[in-house]
């Protein structure tokens, strides 16, 4: 096998001699710069697999390399080393196209850790297969459609897939913003380690320490044995931090800090153990307004908005949603034990025309609804109950709608949903199979949606 390469690029001899020392023992071949000059010179010659610069340099400063790389060479990562403390220039760095940054003085640790993940990224980028979401593949969702905005969503997965820096993804509630973490972690040099998501508005305020951090042993009441949090967990992998703007600000304070210092201190414990994540965070909220109002900390908010992506809403690609549609019909016929029907004109019409505010979920709701109601191998724009207005709930045939406001779209369809399942399985004195097939549904579907519904 032949040895990989890496350039080094440092004005300072011995800071050039640890680093090459420390490759070489790694088994990397290695090539130095004193300084730009030299440094464009190098990249002219040869091909690399990995550069490290230093951030000041005697004919420029480090971001002058980054961007020349980005350019001419994308495929390249780069990794930037920087003052201690500097986390300003770390950010730069890092919005400039740095795959990573070093803090001096350079833990070997650390950079053992840099190397071997920037080694593990494919030598040319692989586009992420992306849109408005979601089929599924063996390493998980995918995103599905080709309209402007997505195609742009995609350019903007695969360059962050190469890079380590925190990204921040906004949209609407269903727009994928999950699946789209996922995708970059899935094409991600941190591939091989865990994806951990967290829902920041599900954990009770008195918890979030002990659930973020983990705790120990008799550290309080009821804490029996050791226990991991988050950081632990998404050790070597990514932390996906949905609904970022729940956070309250004591832990928003924390987080800040082991973001920074990229230690954590369990619950109970006196010293601190080093933690290596990659944090993605998402809210359907506006930051930069909970910024302002003083209800999120701006300190916090440029570290997590290093990079930032934005999921385009359904309206704004109806071009795509027929794709999508049929994805998830699939999806759900699988589920279900059925074969998948197809859609009809006039249903494919009245999908591109309606606004969908749930989003992705919404249309999925939609669809697993037309799949009961549409009783053969085709569902048309009657079997889905689009007419009334975006803004309305949907009543399902033969029901009556909710009062406008009482109820919320899902809430009341699972709602109407349990309420036939618990009459057929009455009428048929809770002989499943009989009640499948009174419901006009496969065995296998309706224990599929008892245990959605938490049906006994």
């Amino acid at each position: 096998m032949n040895p990989r390469h890496v350039l080094i690029v440092d004005d300072e001899q011995d800071i050039r001699d640890l680093l090459e020392l420390t490759m070489q023992r790694m088994g990397l071949e290695t090539y130095t710069a004193a300084n730009l000059a030299e440094a464009y010179d190098r990249l002219r010659h040869r091909s690399y697999d990995l550069c490290l610069t230093d951030m000041r340099l005697p004919d420029g400063v480090g971001l002058d390399l980054v961007s020349h790389i980005g350019r001419t060479l994308p495929s390249l990562p780069v990794a930037v080393i920087t003052a201690h403390g500097s986390m300003e220039n770390a950010v730069a760095a890092l919005k400039a196209g740095a795959f990573d940054y070093l803090a001096k003085p350079v833990s070997l640790g650390q950079l053992r850790d840099l190397v071997k993940a920037a080694l593990k990224l494919p030598q040319t980028g692989n586009e992420a297969r992306i849109a408005g979401t979601s089929a599924t593949e063996p390493g998980g969702p995918v995103l599905i459609g080709d309209s402007k905005l997505i195609r742009q969503a995609r350019q903007m997965i695969d360059k962050l897939a190469r890079s380590q820096a925190p990204v921040y993804i906004t949209g609407e509630s269903g727009t994928g913003k999950e699946v789209a973490a996922r995708t970059i972690h899935r094409n991600s040099a941190r591939a091989e380690g865990p994806f951990v998501p967290v829902n920041c508005g599900a954990i009770p305020e008195s918890l979030m320490e002990s659930e973020f951090f983990g705790y120990r042993k008799g550290a309080f009441t009821g804490a029996t044995t050791d226990k991991e949090g988050f950081f632990q967990a998404a050790n070597g992998g990514t932390l996906f931090l949905d609904e970022v703007a729940d956070l309250p600000l004591h832990m928003q304070v924390k987080l800040l800090r082991v973001i920074q210092e990229k230690k954590v201190r369990k619950v109970g414990e006196t010293g601190e153990e080093t933690v290596d994540v990659r944090i993605i965070s998402a809210t359907h909220q506006n930051l930069a307004d909970l910024v302002q109002s003083g209800k999120f900390r701006q300190d916090l908010y440029y570290r997590l908005n290093v990079i930032d992506l934005r999921m385009p809403s359904l309206r704004e690609m109806p071009e795509d949603v027929p794709a999508i549609a049929e994805s998830l019909l699939g999806r759900l016929a699988r589920a279900h034990g059925m074969e998948t029907p197809s859609l009809a004109g006039d249903a494919v019409v009245a999908l591109k025309a309606y606004d969908f505010p749930g989003n992705v979920r919404e249309l999925e709701n939609v669809l697993e609804r037309a799949l009961a109601m549409c009783g053969g191998d085709e569902i048309r724009r009657a079997d889905m109950h689009l007419s009334e207005p975006a803004s309305a709930p949907v009543a399902t045939l033969g029901e009556p709608a909710p009062p406008s406001g009482q109820l919320p779209l899902q809430e009341y369809l699972d709602r109407v949903e349990r309420d036939k399942i618990l009459a057929a399985l009455e009428q048929t004195r809770f002989n499943k199979t009989a009640a499948a097939k009174l419901l006009g549904i496969t065995f296998r579907a309706l224990r599929y949606r008892m245990e959605r519904l938490g049906i006994d």
